[in-house]
């Protein structure tokens, strides 16, 4: 079967390096980017791209009668600092942008339907070392509050109409080839280009702040891994626990300056982003991954850290 595949919100951290990916796989003619801005990276030129807003669903419908894809890539999203600067805006990209591209994946009969959950969707109650699969979440940002609910849709789609849906619960993402989506997680990035660039960092996360993390390297793979498993396989319909590693910004600090010896690490004041880390888990236990899809990360700190200084030098 010749597959056609959509990826919506293709411009973001993610998209940028998941649709090269596909491409590889799939042929550049057979995936089609899709984001309501140009992209400004060659994805345009190297096969279909579309203007998209996922919100308004007759265009959206006409994106599915024109490809009728089989399988759909919806990252199109507001993050966790962005989202809590307009929380209605939020809302309304991240819970209808899902709610309609459901609607379609049903009416076209899409085969496969990939969506992204977050550690986000857990809050303070939710335990924080080695956070389990099924526990108290009590998320306290709207970016979280949308994703628990948006993972309670996807399992109800499955339920009831046998959609074929699949998603991951991203840590916190590290990348270099694309810009960071305005997470909270983003302060390693930053740390990353500032070592480089100025030798120096302003983190707006305290020094004792460990999250969850992970290489953008291991999360392509393990969505595209996640996608091509045989659908008995799949026990998890609202969104898989995955990770690849936990630091706080100082670890990191640390690590680097294995390759930066000079480099410098200094704190602000006070962020907002702080009290939505603090809410997060610490680590995170990933054992149905595992067990589902043999899930198994490549990266660690030492590895990353040497892959990203050498690749951001370039």
């Amino acid at each position: 079967m010749l597959e056609k595949i959509v990826v919506i919100g293709s411009n973001g951290q993610i998209g940028t390096e998941l649709v090269t990916e596909l491409r590889k796989i799939y042929g550049d003619g057979n995936v089609i980017a899709c984001d309501i801005r140009r992209p400004d990276y060659d994805i345009k030129n190297a096969g279909p791209f579309e203007f998209i807003n996922v919100l308004e669903k007759d265009i959206l419908n006409q994106l599915f009668q024109k490809y009728k894809p089989t399988q759909v890539y919806l990252l199109a999203a507001l993050l966790s600092a962005t989202g809590e600067q307009n929380p209605k805006l939020a809302w309304d990209l991240n819970m209808n942008g899902l709610l309609n591209v459901l609607d379609l994946a049903i009416a076209y009969k899409t085969t496969r339907l990939y969506w992204p959950s977050s550690i986000a969707v857990f809050g303070p109650n939710s335990p924080k070392d080695k956070t389990p699969q099924y526990c108290i979440m009590d998320p306290n940002t709207v970016y979280g509050i949308s994703k628990l609910a948006g993972e309670r849709w996807c399992e109800y789609y499955f339920q009831r109409y046998g959609l074929d849906i699949r998603s991951i619960r991203y840590p916190g993402l590290i990348s270099w080839k694309a810009a960071p989506g305005g997470g909270t997680t983003d302060y390693a990035i930053h740390m990353f280009n500032d070592a480089l660039k100025k030798g120096s960092y302003q983190s707006f996360l305290s020094a004792d702040t460990e999250l969850p993390m992970m290489y953008m390297d291991d999360a392509i793979r393990g969505t595209i891994e996640l996608m091509d498993v045989p659908t008995e396989k799949i026990n998890i319909r609202s969104s898989y626990n995955l990770t690849g590693m936990s630091f706080t910004p100082e670890v990191l600090a640390e690590e680097i300056r294995k390759h930066i010896p000079h480099f410098k690490l200094g704190y602000t004041e006070y962020d907002q982003r702080q009290e939505i880390a603090a809410s997060w888990p610490r680590s995170i236990n990933d054992s149905q991954a595992q067990s589902d899809w043999n899930w198994k990360p490549e990266f660690n700190l030492s590895k990353m850290t040497a892959d990203m200084l050498n690749n951001l030098k370039k």
